[in-house]
This record gives C-alpha cells, sequence and structure tokens, in this order.
C-alpha cells in the first residue's frame, strides 16, 4: 500500500468519527529501529521512519547519512528482523534550506533542491517541506507567510518533478505526500515555559493553508495539493530538560474543530515525546494524529541499558576473568571529550550538566551512542550478560516491567531482548494512542 492511500484512509476514518493516526520514529538509533520493526512485526502494523535535514542530507548530515544510505541502513534492520519493506513508510523531516540559514536564498535553495531530489529518488515518501527559517539574504524578524510557501511550493515542484522521471524508470515508485507547516519550538526539545508555550491560533492555521494553496495552484501544483495531507501546528505540547508540558485538550478546542471541518488534512504534531498514555490518545481523537517521537525513545533505550549495567556491576564485580563495560563511565567521558551536542543545551553548575547527561529529557546522549568506544561498550555489556544471565531477583529490582513480562514467558532475559522491550513499552503508548486495536 502506498503512503497515500495508508493517509487518505487514515484521515478518512478520522472524519468519520474513528480516532486514527499513525507515530512516526525520528531516529536513526538501530536499538530503537529494530525495536519498532519487531513490534509492528507483531501487531502486523506499517512502521513510519524519518529523518531530517540536518541528520541526512546529500553531504551526509551529522550522522554521516545520505538520503540512500540511510534507506540501506533502514533496509538492513529490516532484513535482519524479518520486517516487509513494503510495510515502511520513509519520511523525510524539516526538509528545506534550514542547514544552510548562513548562505543567501540562491545557493540555499539549490542546496535544498538537490536535498529534495535526493530524498525522492532513495524511495522516501512522506516530506514534510520546511522553509521557515531565516536565511542571510532575509531581512531581520520572522519570514513572511507567502516568502515561506514560495519556497516550499518551489521545493515540492522539484519533488514532482524527480518523482515523474523515477516513475518513468520504475512504474512501481510511489507519489510523494506532503506535510506543510512548522512548529513554534525548535525539534528535540526546547527550554519553554509554561507561560510562553502557545497553541496555535486558527487564524494562524487558516492562513498558512491558504497561501500555501495559492501558491501551489500558481505554480501549477494541483495535483501535488491532493497530496498535502498534514500541516504541523503546537497544539501545547513540549518537553524541556527535566519537565513535560502535558496536553490540555481545551486550549486546543479551536484548532482541533477547525481542521475537522477540512476533509483532507490533519494535524502533524511534533514533540509529543514523554506525553502520558492519556494525553497522546486525546491528541489522536482531537485531530492532531500525526505523532512524532524520536528522544522518548533513545532515554527508554538509556535507561535499559544503565539498568543491564546496574545488573552487570552488581552480578560480576567480584567475578575473576570479567571485564566490566563501565557503560556510564564511557557514556561521559565520550559526551565530555566531545561537548558539541550538548553544551549549548544543558546549563546550570558542573553537577547540573553531569546530571542532565545522563538524565535530560532532551536526551542529548542519543547523539554519542554510534561513538566507536561507546558501541565497543554496550557490546561488552551484552555479552558479559549473554555468558552470565541476569537472575529474576536483579531483573525485578532494576527492570520490574521486564521482570512481569519474563515471569508471564512473554520475554527472554537475553539483554537485547530486554533493551528491546524497554523500548516497546514507549511505542505502545503511542500504539494505544493511534487506535492499535489489541
Amino acid at each position: 500500500m502506498a503512503a497515500l492511500h495508508f493517509f487518505r484512509e487514515m484521515i478518512s476514518a478520522q472524519k468519520a468519527g474513528k480516532p486514527r493516526g499513525v507515530y512516526s520514529i525520528c531516529s536513526a538509533n538501530r536499538f530503537v529501529v529494530a525495536a519498532a520493526m519487531l513490534f509492528s512485526k507483531r501487531k502486523n502494523l506499517f512502521v513510519c521512519i524519518e529523518s531530517t535535514s540536518n541528520q541526512v542530507d546529500q553531504f551526509g548530515g551529522y550522522t554521516g547519512m545520505t538520503p540512500q544510505y540511510f534507506v540501506n541502513y533502514i533496509y538492513a534492520i529490516a532484513g535482519q528482523t524479518g520486517f516487509p519493506r513494503d510495510k515502511i513508510i520513509l519520511g523525510g523531516d524539516h526538509l528545506g534550506p534550514n542547514v544552510w540559514q548562513k548562505e543567501t536564498e540562491g545557493p540555499a535553495m539549490e542546496k535544498a533542491k538537490a536535498l529534495m531530489r535526493d530524498y525522492i529518488l532513495a524511495g522516501y515518501t512522506k516530506i514534510h517541506l520546511d522553509a521557515s527559517m531565516r536565511l542571510a539574504s532575509d531581512p531581520e524578524g520572522p519570514l513572511a507567510e507567502e516568502v515561506i510557501a514560495r519556497r516550499a511550493a518551489e521545493l515540492c515542484a522539484v519533488c514532482e518533478d524527480t518523482y515523474a522521471g523515477l516513475h518513468l524508470a520504475q512504474p512501481m515508485a510511489l507519489p510523494p505526500i506532503y506535510i506543510i507547516g512548522t512548529e513554534v519550538p525548535l525539534p528535540g526539545g526546547a527550554q519553554e515555559t509554561e507561560d510562553t508555550l502557545q497553541v496555535t491560533k486558527v487564524e494562524d492555521a487558516q492562513r498558512t493553508i491558504a497561501v500555501a494553496e495559492e501558491v501551489f495552484n500558481a505554480l501549477s501544483l494541483h495535483e501535488a495539493w491532493k497530496r498535502v495531507v498534514g500541516l504541523v501546528v503546537q497544539p501545547g505540547v513540549e518537553f524541556g530538560d527535566h519537565t513535560v508540558h502535558g496536553y490540555q485538550r481545551e486550549k486546543a478546542r479551536a484548532l482541533s474543530q477547525f481542521i475537522r471541518e477540512r476533509k483532507t488534512l490533519v494535524y502533524e504534531a511534533h514533540s509529543t515525546d514523554y506525553q502520558s498514555r492519556k494525553g497522546l490518545r486525546e491528541l489522536v481523537e482531537d485531530q492532531f494524529c500525526i505523532l512524532k517521537v524520536g528522544p522518548a525513545l533513545t532515554f527508554a533505550m538509556r535507561e535499559a541499558l544503565f539498568a543491564l549495567a546496574h545488573m552487570e556491576e552488581e552480578l560480576l564485580v567480584s567475578k575473576k576473568g570479567v571485564t566490566l563495560s563501565h557503560l556510564q563511565e564511557e557514556l561521559e567521558k565520550t559526551m565530555t571529550s566531545d561537548p558539541v551536542h550538548w553544551k549549548k543545551h544543558y546549563h546550570g553548575s558542573e553537577e547540573d550538566k553531569k546530571y542532565s547527561r545522563k538524565y535530560s529529557f532532551s536526551d542529548r546522549s542519543r547523539y554519542y551512542w554510534p561513538n566507536a568506544d561507546l558501541e565497543k561498550a554496550v557490546g561488552l555489556l551484552i555479552a558479559n550478560l549473554e555468558k552470565h544471565p541476569v537472575p529474576l531477583t536483579l531483573l525485578s529490582q532494576y527492570m520490574p516491567g521486564q521482570y512481569k513480562r519474563v515471569r508471564n514467558e512473554a520475554l527472554a532475559t537475553n539483554p537485547t531482548a530486554l533493551i528491546y522491550d524497554r523500548i516497546m513499552e514507549a511505542i505502545d503508548d503511542y500504539a494505544y494512542a493511534v487506535g492499535v486495536s489489541y
């Protein structure tokens, strides 16, 4: 089934009063991706996986991955987990000239257009068009809605032309769907206070749609406009280092009612990480039914790894001939030796920053797990606990949820299985929210 059909069926159900949605995994972490696929395989679901424009681009992004490399990476994990490729929806998040904000419009947009071509050619079918960031040649202050819409439409035209050529060569290639708009806070967690976090105004959402539709039609993108399925808005959810702003549906009631009247559009909600199970369900019921999640899943993975490291220490610290992973110490060493991914985000005393490097909801540690030394420590941790299985007593102490499933013969004590299961606990809240039947 094409992404287009999947989203149209979801939207049709929504407009008929049946709460349906989709959660989108915004992570390249191998444990998270594998856990998401194993969960979806068990439930017979599609899995939507997205990469961002700063994470994956034609130059490699901060992950070192081009769009085609990322797709091959995802497909390799699908092969390892036995997940069917035709049930993977690949999305590109915040695609536009944002990475090249220090350049003027001409060169920045040319790079953005090349980015769009590479994403489409690699097989991405969910494209978030985001040209909301000011470029070096733009005047001070927020960009005019017309400028944002024009740039987004120009990028959409590149996607459409690229897809047309791809379809000629590969008739089974699937047409892209589009998401427009952008959320107020920064991706990946913000420092918003409750007083400054504002739900998108109805008139702003209405204007974004109207201006975009006008510009798309002016550029003869009528068919592409029919495949615009989502609008990114701020429903009033966000998280910071140590706080979570939970969804308050009464504050988003007008925004929710507005989109109910648009028969082909729903909302996409970013930064839904750490919302309660109830809150996620209410978001979907209120038409915010494309739920983006990333840090909450690597946070769950980090919790599992720390729990395993504690068990390793308790079990093996006095055992001769065993080298411990010292995982937490290795993570701290890796993060402090290269602070680029956290130094602008974590504040306070040195002790405050040390605490945040481990436990912050923004989970900047997620950028460091691919480090070779850290991967080696994780591998040693897993190998130690495969050779010396975790006793039930320690499992009950450090991973009580997994302990219960082991006792019910629904889970093995294999350390990798325990990591996957902890991530799946977080995913399960999203599955419940989007209407997965149990």
